[in-house]
């Protein structure tokens, strides 16, 4: 149930970067990320209302870092995308998503089995193929800048799935909610910080973004239920394959061709998949 579980955030998260992405050719990248952000938090919140909980301080305090993890996560990625370098910062940012949890996993004891190790070192390389958008590359110093955000945003999105991976099933969904508004408040800052400019946008264009917050909302709920009743080392790798929905939903509705490079990562995500999912 917890490969299932994972599989379903990772196809949310695809899902909710996608259409980020179309969003954010019309409107301000920071303005549709802070909306979709106050929306998945206003999502979760509700959800929390309606389910019981045994709270604790180490709970909230896990949802809080989580919250911090996925802010810090999209203010870097965003600025390594708004510097030109996608090629750059969305692989190392997915691949490091999942590399973090399995080296944390690792250190706190977590042995997964055979098979299921073969799946991880199949879906690390996978991750990283399925996000090239092409061979073009920037500057070296461009390039460096890109490496730097896609670093610091792998490491943070890592620690996002750690933290949640910290929560035990008593605490209900609070511990997420708050992450939520943590994460909120710190893109806000962000996008203070770095004066971002927010152009206007129509309320089509609004609702979609709420769209965009609800689908990674319901990700990181998928997320957290999965690493309850799997490895959290397990779910954070197969949650972290959502690039390869965005590359093959950009295909079918945008026409972007998928190369040859992502095509070898498609296929190994799905060995990677399949041998994580066998007994």
């Amino acid at each position: 149930m917890g490969v299932v579980l994972a599989l379903g955030a990772a196809l949310a998260y695809g899902l909710s970067d996608f259409l980020g992405g179309l969003l954010s050719r019309r409107a301000s990248p920071w303005a549709i990320a802070m909306l979709a952000q106050l929306v998945g938090a206003i999502t979760v919140t509700i959800a929390a209302a309606t389910t019981t909980s045994a709270l604790t301080a180490s709970d909230l305090g896990w949802g809080a870092a989580s919250g911090i993890g996925s802010g810090l996560g999209t203010a870097f990625l965003y600025r390594g995308l708004g510097g030109g370098q996608m090629n750059v910062v969305a692989p190392l940012s997915a691949l490091g998503a999942a590399v973090v949890p399995v080296a944390v996993g690792f250190g706190l004891g977590e042995r997964p089995g055979t098979l299921t190790w073969i799946g991880i070192v199949c879906a690390l390389p996978a991750i990283w193929l399925v996000s090239r958008a092409g061979s073009d590359v920037a500057a070296a110093a461009g390039r460096a800048a890109g490496v730097r955000d896609g670093l610091l945003a792998g490491a943070s999105f890592g620690l996002l799935f750690v933290a949640l991976g910290q929560v035990p099933e008593s605490a209900g969904l609070w511990p997420l909610a708050l992450g939520q508004w943590v994460a909120f408040v710190v893109l806000a800052v962000g996008a203070r910080l770095v004066a971002a400019p927010v152009r206007a946008a129509g309320s089509q264009i609004l609702a979609a973004a709420g769209a965009v917050g609800v689908c990674a909302a319901v990700a990181t709920v998928l997320y957290q239920l999965a690493a309850r009743s799997q490895l959290v080392s397990v779910a954070a790798v197969l949650t972290s394959l959502y690039p390869a929905l965005t590359v093959a939903l950009a295909a079918a509705f945008l026409h972007e061709r998928v190369n040859r490079t992502q095509a070898c990562g498609l296929a190994l995500a799905v060995a990677a998949v399949v041998l994580v999912a066998l007994p």
